[in-house]
């Protein structure tokens, strides 16, 4: 004879899928499905086992809630990029932030290693180290409301009112981080425009673009990660995180 949290799990199972279903549409081929799936169900579980019946809080909108966040918890857990990788890149983008209020311009090398009281080849061996750092991480969707290791308990996942923003993923369909992001590789240095524009217009390896622009594979990995810096960097200075409209959640980036 089922319990009554074997039939609640039941019942909502569909739901589950139906949410993994709707996430892993806009990540990349590497996330399993089984995955979200995985972590979906033990959002439900929880959700079986913490809720509370109130006038103000029907099930069904709790458990989306929580297995939603539980699902970001899974692609978080799933990220490849050390501490120690983040926290070397923290440090350029915090002199980026520093020498643009500063010289109202792009930062050279030079000066950012010097505003790091580094030599260039140590600020360089920095960029080397930094390589594979994204635009945008799960952490950063949360920076103005604080930082919250759970996604369970991020405040825009607790709000009904939040409907379809309550989902961090809508964030990165922003019209608003659509502009963000134009307007920060606008200002990149020409040289990082071209780097960025060889590897994601022209399709063209590491190796391929150092050919055309005649440098050292290791140094194209050193530029794509200070063209990174310098996005994020433009990111946090610029509210871009407001609520999608309805055609922006037609598509990502």
């Amino acid at each position: 004879m089922p319990t009554s949290e074997d039939q609640m799990v039941g019942q909502y199972a569909p739901m589950v899928r139906r949410l993994a279903l709707q996430l892993i549409s806009r990540l990349p081929a590497s996330v399993e499905l089984d995955d979200l799936l995985q972590a979906g169900m033990m959002g439900l579980l929880d959700a079986v086992r913490r809720y509370q019946q109130t006038p103000d809080a029907q099930f069904e909108t709790y458990a989306v809630m929580r297995i939603r966040g539980a699902m970001l918890d899974e692609l978080r857990s799933q990220d490849w990029l050390p501490r120690s990788v983040r926290s070397k890149i923290k440090t350029i983008e915090q002199a980026m932030h520093q020498l643009s209020h500063r010289l109202m311009r792009p930062a050279t090398e030079s000066e950012i290693a010097e505003a790091m009281h580094m030599s260039l080849p140590e600020y360089q061996e920095l960029l080397e180290e930094a390589r594979g750092v994204q635009v945008i991480h799960y952490e950063d969707l949360s920076r103005n409301q604080g930082d919250f290791s759970d996604g369970l308990d991020h405040p825009q996942l607790q709000s009904e009112a939040a409907g379809e923003w309550c989902n961090p993923l809508n964030m990165l369909m922003s019209d608003g981080l659509r502009r963000a992001l134009v307007e920060a590789i606008g200002n990149l240095p020409e040289r990082e425009q071209l780097l960025l524009s060889l590897q994601f217009e022209q399709d063209l390896n590491q190796k391929e673009i150092g050919a055309v622009m005649g440098i050292t594979e290791g140094r194209v990995s050193q530029l794509r990660s200070q063209a990174v810096a310098r996005i994020r960097t433009a990111l946090a200075r610029n509210f871009w995180d407001e609520s999608p409209g309805e055609q922006a959640l037609q598509g990502l980036l």
